[in-house]
């Protein structure tokens, strides 16, 4: 449903955890060269936290 790229997915990936969040995918180093995640907003919608490497 959405994606935002953020400079350090590792540090979101552990604020999301500490959060509370569920992880739905990832983390994960995909071969076109982003590493990424996926996560639900409290609204159901799944969001993908990545970055270019």
């Amino acid at each position: 449903d959405l994606s935002i790229e953020v400079d350090d997915v590792d540090a979101a990936l552990e604020a999301m955890q500490a959060a509370g969040f569920a992880i739905e995918y990832g983390p994960a180093d995909e071969p076109w060269g982003v590493r990424r995640f996926y996560v639900r907003d409290p609204l159901g919608r799944l969001v993908n936290i990545l970055s270019h490497r």
